[in-house]
């Protein structure tokens, strides 16, 4: 029996296979249908068209002959589809659009795709919604389109694939890790360096397995790395663009919470108390007033850059902060500078 491992990095999939010493000839798209089971064709010819399918470490075409012992891997956008995608008239800031994707800057609150708990109201319905004529869109795929996302919370920039080529380019931009991501974040405390690299293995916290956190020994966690900078310092909290070498669930909010400069507002890691500052009634009356203008994570999705997938130019889009955000960023320059008077 052939060895098999899987991976799963964001919204694509890592597969990896052994053939078996016995292995007859065969073509390379009808030996991972039958591994992987719910999967197209087309699918794993886009996957070979775009380069993501490896045996024994080299790109091959989807008519390669599978011989005994190749070790064969193949990225895949994302998982097989678990529940009926339902098309919704939801309105989308699109930014960007052509016929291979589309660039949206996605709204706070906004759920990315469909899940335990949210099944409707989330971007996806609305891409179906919005392409409807698309046969991507049309397929029973999960998450169609998606090649990376950001938290329900967390407001900004995401690209979105309009056909297969551009969703295994996509994914296997994101897998490289040669894609560009700014985020612009609102963190507790003054942090004592202008700038820093933050790592560790993140993984799930066993008591909430909703939540992250960083394991110390790094058994079972996955390798993960933001970079960060601090823009503006406003007395107890500071505002630091973050960059991100890899893409991990809650990879900012948790790598900020263990530096224990947990992001502004942020329920899930205790951002939503307050955790510097007096003890005067005033200062608890403004930061409460401040957790009402902004009731989530202070992070914004502010850059994202790659390369288009078809043309091979390189892409950058960028993002104001929005308005729940400048809104309190403006209240704590005024604050500090009444503070200092």
């Amino acid at each position: 029996m052939s060895e098999e491992t899987i991976e799963s990095n964001e919204l694509y999939e890592h597969f990896r296979f052994v053939a078996d010493k016995g292995q007859a000839p065969l073509r390379i798209d009808k030996f991972l249908i039958n591994k992987l089971e719910g999967t197209s064709r087309n699918r794993i010819q886009a996957a070979a068209a775009a380069g993501n399918i490896l045996v024994n470490e080299k790109a091959v075409k989807s008519n390669y002959r599978v011989k005994p012992l190749d070790t064969i891997t193949i990225v895949l956008p994302h998982p097989p589809i678990k529940f009926e995608l339902i098309p919704e008239d939801i309105p989308l800031n699109i930014v960007y659009e052509d016929h291979q994707l589309l660039v949206i800057n996605k709204a706070p609150g906004m759920v990315v795709h469909p899940g335990h708990g949210n099944y409707t109201g989330t971007m996806v319905n609305a891409l179906m919604h919005h392409l409807k004529d698309n046969p991507l869109f049309q397929s029973g795929q999960e998450r169609p389109g998606l090649v990376h996302r950001i938290d329900k919370n967390t407001s900004g920039l995401l690209v979105v694939a309009k056909t297969e080529n551009a969703m295994t380019n996509l994914a296997l931009q994101f897998f490289n890790k040669t894609t560009k991501r700014t985020y612009m974040g609102l963190v507790w405390g003054n942090i004592n360096e202008d700038e820093g690299t933050i790592t560790g293995y993140l993984g799930r916290n066993p008591k909430d397995r909703k939540k992250i956190m960083v394991i110390q020994d790094g058994s079972g966690g996955k390798h993960s790395v933001t970079h960060y900078r601090v823009i503006e310092r406003l007395g107890y909290v500071t505002l630091v663009e973050c960059k991100l070498e890899t893409g991990r669930t809650h990879q900012i909010r948790v790598h900020f919470q263990h530096l224990k400069h947990p992001l502004f507002g942020d329920i899930e890691y205790g951002g939503d108390k307050i955790l510097r500052g007096t003890t005067f009634s005033n200062y608890r009356q403004f930061v409460n007033n401040c957790f009402k203008i902004l009731p989530r994570q202070a992070l914004h999705a502010s850059s994202l850059g790659f390369c288009h997938p078809e043309k091979g130019d390189e892409m950058l889009f960028t993002s104001e902060l929005p308005g729940d955000m400048n809104t309190v960023i403006e209240k704590w320059r005024n604050y500090i500078s009444r503070r200092n008077t």
